[in-house]
């Protein structure tokens, strides 16, 4: 058998069981089997094909008929050009995931290195302060938080496109921040992402017991792709989304569970002027619109994704 007719073979099965996009997969996973790119596979097309390989190939085949996604099988996916390594631990990185990033790479660009209050100074407390920034403009460093990493995609994203800037990051399950690990030690130069385990702000280290919110980590945007689905929803998903971890989906009875609690809870982490991320369902801007304005937070504003839906809201905090 040759590639062209193994190709066509393994599309034909994909989409008589009903999958939607059997000729990307069946490219994909053959590409994958046969160790080159799906540009390759054209060229390749009379080449044949061993035994071997037929049988690796029909195996991906069945896997993907059963509902198990090419990201699971073949364990990468690319995002914001980076190849990331994901496994059964972990949500699969979404293009539309990428609004995300876009959106606090825009608002870190517009940002003033400042945010110094507009209080009234003496003149000695002025030349002080000036003189203080002068000595450590070199040493600004915006703080960035991410929450529910999952593979780290995001916050890798942030620290690949924009070097100078710090990273932190949390998630609730030990072996997704492990994957996420491994990515940033395969994606960065080094591992220049802080990872914590623990669920939201609290896996966040503690200077001591007795710290106040005042003297916590502050950061310049708090991002966070989190569980939004409502539970209801999660078996009306398609089998390959169910196959994802449930933890990273379920958002409880209205899908806002956790979302509410990030609401709550970033105003203590967030500089002045700072700003909060989430993606969320469009159908729930309106409730999460509610819930940024009686916590406090202004400047609302929502991004769209690539198909024209709205999935990113944010807000700004002013202490």
């Amino acid at each position: 058998m040759i590639v062209r007719e193994i190709y066509a073979q393994g599309a034909a099965d994909l989409k008589f069981a009903g999958i939607k996009t059997p000729g990307l997969d069946a490219s994909l996973l053959l590409a994958h089997v046969l160790k080159t790119t799906r540009t390759a596979l054209v060229a390749a097309g009379t080449d044949e094909v061993s035994d071997d390989v037929c049988e690796q190939f029909c195996d991906l085949i069945v896997r993907r008929c059963e509902g198990e996604c090419v990201a699971y099988i073949t364990g990468k996916k690319e995002f914001r050009g980076l190849e990331f390594e994901v496994n059964p631990s972990v949500l699969v990185p979404r293009p539309d995931t990428e609004i995300l990033v876009e959106t606090a790479i825009d608002i870190l660009k517009k940002k003033p290195q400042s945010s110094q209050s507009s209080q009234s100074f003496t003149e000695k407390e002025i030349c002080c302060e000036l003189e203080t920034l002068c000595n450590s403009v070199s040493s600004v460093v915006i703080n960035i938080l991410e929450l529910c990493t999952g593979s780290g995609a995001v916050a890798i994203a942030l620290k690949h496109e924009m070097p100078e800037i710090e990273i932190h990051a949390t998630d609730i399950c030990a072996e997704a921040l492990e994957t996420a690990k491994r990515n940033a030690e395969k994606l960065l130069s080094k591992n220049m992402v802080d990872f914590y385990h623990g669920d939201l702000f609290d896996a966040i280290p503690k200077p001591n017991l007795c710290v106040s919110a005042s003297q916590r980590e502050k950061y310049s945007i708090v991002v966070s792709n989190p569980p939004y689905i409502p539970s209801c929803e999660i078996e009306t998903l398609s089998a390959e989304v169910q196959n994802e971890p449930r933890i990273a989906l379920d958002g409880g009875n209205d899908g806002l569970d956790v979302i509410r609690r990030i609401i709550n809870g970033a105003p203590d982490y967030l500089e002045q002027g700072g700003t909060l991320l989430l993606e969320a369902d469009p159908r729930q801007m309106n409730d999460i619109t509610n819930l940024l304005e009686k916590r406090g937070f202004i400047d609302i504003q929502l991004y769209k994704d690539l198909s024209d839906s709205q999935r990113v809201i944010g807000g700004r905090y002013e202490k």
